[in-house]
């Protein structure tokens, strides 16, 4: 565990993609005065696995955005990118258990799968190992796959999901709140890493809370399903789980949540615009 600065622990984890924008601003906000509230602290994580559309510029102006907001964070901040050796070790614990298996379909045929399942089935990709020949066939040829988790292996792992569950102690989109029964299905044989990409999301974040010693997650209703996932992670790897606090999403005038693929209007705009930190808290009905 790299620590525990205090008994409440959040974090905001922004990916550098983009300029952060009011949403984003928002969950901050969100997290740091929770952590303020109950005399904790906030760390700041930066999510940067996607190496093609993380740039250092965006990462940098993060800082500058979430520091004019007034928030203050712990002390050095995590880069997801300087500890891919944590999310292998954690791949490679849950392969050698027959948790994952390679999968060699592309996008477009996952997304076949799904479509082509018996009516009522779930929107989620269930697959299954190759042949130890086909797989080695496919591996010689340079075909890629993605690393997934195995949901059938890990209900046998585990003796069946009952009894797994999480606290979410705010709600979720539909008013969920108190002990919450996990349902891993939500997710399907999520992908855990991919040929080219040591690791993805669920993975990631999974192991970063637990070596951060993360107490509280703090996020949007958009990240509520995730939750089943990531819950499911830490019981197959013996990891502590969070207690879990999700948030409305900010919207605009037109209803949409704000967004990056939406060009939503971004903090540093609103910055150069002249707007304060202050007067931006009232708007988002944060002061």
């Amino acid at each position: 565990m790299i620590g525990r600065p205090s008994p409440f622990l959040t974090r905001f984890a922004p990916s550098p993609t983009g300029y952060l924008h009011r949403g984003h601003g928002f969950s901050a906000l969100t997290a740091f005065e929770a952590a303020r509230a109950s005399g904790g602290d906030l760390i700041l994580r930066i999510e940067d696995i996607d190496r093609t559309r993380c740039r250092a510029e965006y990462e940098a102006a993060a800082y500058e955005d979430l520091a004019w907001l007034g928030l203050e964070w712990v002390r050095p901040v995590r880069r997801q990118s300087e500890h891919m050796a944590d999310y292998g070790a954690a791949l490679r614990e849950l392969s050698e258990r027959g948790l994952t298996y390679r999968c060699f379909r592309t996008r477009r045929e996952v997304a076949s799968a799904i479509e082509s399942a018996p009516h009522g089935a779930m929107e989620t990709f269930r697959g299954e190992a190759l042949s130890p020949e086909e797989e080695a066939r496919r591996l010689k040829a340079g075909d890629a796959y993605a690393w997934r988790l195995s949901l059938a292996a890990a209900e046998r792992a585990l003796g069946g999901f009952d009894g797994l569950s999480f606290v979410e102690e705010g709600a979720g989109p539909g008013g969920e709140h108190g002990l919450i029964a996990v349902r891993p299905q939500v997710g399907g044989d999520v992908v855990l890493a991919r040929k080219d990409v040591g690791v993805a999301y669920h993975l990631a974040v999974t192991v970063d809370d637990a070596l951060q010693g993360v107490t509280h997650v703090i996020r949007g209703h958009d990240l509520f399903e995730a939750t089943h996932v990531q819950r499911l992670l830490q019981a197959l790897l013996a990891l502590p789980a969070p207690t879990y606090r999700h948030h409305r999403l900010l919207t605009g005038p037109d209803g949409k949540r704000f967004a990056k693929r939406d060009n939503s209007q971004t903090l540093r705009e609103l910055r150069a615009s002249g707007i304060t930190a202050a007067e931006l808290r009232r708007e988002m009905g944060l002061d």
